[in-house]
């Protein structure tokens, strides 16, 4: 027995771990026993682990929510992984007098049953028979390596057993402790099988890296040589990627490497981009939590700018109103401001309006311009009571640091 060490966190595992060569893939397995992955243990999911041993299914824990355990963090999300087909699962809850909710996911293999108040979403383990970058078609299969390796990054490739058995066919474990994202097998298939997979390590690469720049050579002239693959993805997929990107870690240096690859026109931001005005608000915005559009808007030189986003991308009507105020008001209203009184052109522009998302647009701003001090002014400004000259605006739409 062997106590393994978390470099990055506390001591997080009591393992004992073997390699065993397994279709000519190395199969890791340990055990892992931390408070986060014992919380998991409700009733609901005691209930039903009894029930996949009762019918002699297995069942595990995969991908991203294992990832997390072994990061040390309790996962927000918990998918489940299983040798079971949607028709056996079906038949299985159905005797056992297990409600089964949102049937959309069958036909993918994935059923969601709901037990003791907790849904719970389980998916047969399969194989991608034909894929087109965007969508697959998949055969089921009781095989969990050939599962591992139709899935995106090592990191988000391992299953996680019940009684703490971590298996792990490509290193995913070893790529964590040592903040490294790559691809399962070569990174050109993974992202010829999903384009997506684009923006995802991109995602990943500021969650999981400590430091910047380290990347592996293939995977960026992967990404170069795919990147217009990206052109037959829906927007509403992309914006959901990129806006995780903008918030996460690393945001300067990785939108400076979708320029660099030219992975940019094909996700709806500008040709033209004004990257050195992006490279002095990234810094701006570095520790105080701004919305993804904030950072964004900073690499637009005009309104329609924006326009062109949100036909590619198909955002928000917020978030296209508040990409529209900054551009149009990055530089007036600070050129509206008096030296005495730095803070009354926001003030009036908040009490002026009638919107009652003017407070968090004139916040945004004082982010995206560096203006922490007035930021801080701001926030005490909003707190209830107002005075009667501004009284629609609510604790709702307060300034958030």
């Amino acid at each position: 027995m062997l106590r393994c060490l978390n470099p990055w966190r506390r001591p997080l595992l009591s393992c004992s771990w073997s390699r065993l060569c397994l279709f000519k893939q190395y199969l890791f397995t340990m055990k892992l026993q931390s408070p986060e992955f014992q919380s998991l243990f409700t009733a609901g999911l005691k209930s039903l682990t009894d029930l996949f041993v009762k019918e002699n299914h297995e069942l595990r824990i995969a991908g991203g929510a294992v990832r997390d355990l072994l990061s040390g963090v309790k996962p927000q999300d918990v998918d489940f992984a299983t040798t079971a087909t949607p028709a056996q699962m079906k038949e299985m809850f159905q005797s056992a007098g297990i409600r089964m909710i949102n049937n959309k996911g069958e036909k993918h293999g994935t059923i969601t049953a709901r037990l003791h108040e907790e849904n719970f979403e389980i998916t047969t383990l399969r194989i991608d028979v034909v894929t087109d970058g965007r969508h697959a078609e998949v055969e089921f299969t009781t095989d969990w390596q050939k599962d591992a390796e139709r899935r995106d990054l090592t990191i988000n490739s391992m299953f996680l057993g019940f009684d703490g058995t971590l298996f792990d066919y490509f290193s995913g474990f070893e790529d964590l402790k040592n903040k490294k994202v790559r691809f399962v097998g070569h990174a050109k298939q993974r992202i010829q099988e999903d384009y997506l997979r684009i923006l995802r390590y991109f995602r990943f690469y500021g969650r999981i890296v400590d430091k910047p720049g380290d990347h592996d050579p293939e995977t960026l002239e992967a990404i170069a040589e795919n990147a217009k693959g990206l052109a037959g993805i829906s927007g509403e997929r992309i914006w959901v990627e990129l806006k995780k990107i903008l918030i996460g870690n690393h945001v300067n240096h990785l939108i400076n490497l979708i320029y660099d690859l030219d992975v940019a026109p094909y996700i709806g931001l500008p040709t033209n981009a004004s990257l050195e005005e992006f490279n002095k608000v990234s810094k701006n915005v570095e520790g105080f939590s701004p919305k993804p559009m904030t950072v964004l808007a900073s690499l637009f030189k005009v309104q329609d700018d924006v326009t062109k986003l949100d036909l590619r991308l198909k955002i928000s009507k917020e978030e296209k109103n508040l990409g529209i105020f900054v551009v149009k008001n990055r530089k007036d209203l600070v050129k509206a401001a008096d030296s005495s009184e730095p803070l009354k052109p926001y003030q009036d522009f908040i009490i002026d309006s009638r919107e009652s998302d003017a407070t968090t647009r004139v916040c945004e701003l004082l982010k995206y311009q560096g203006e922490h001090r007035l930021l801080e002014q701001m926030q005490q400004w909003c707190i209830p009571p107002f005075p009667l000259r501004h009284h629609h605006i609510t604790q709702e739409t307060s300034c958030v640091l």
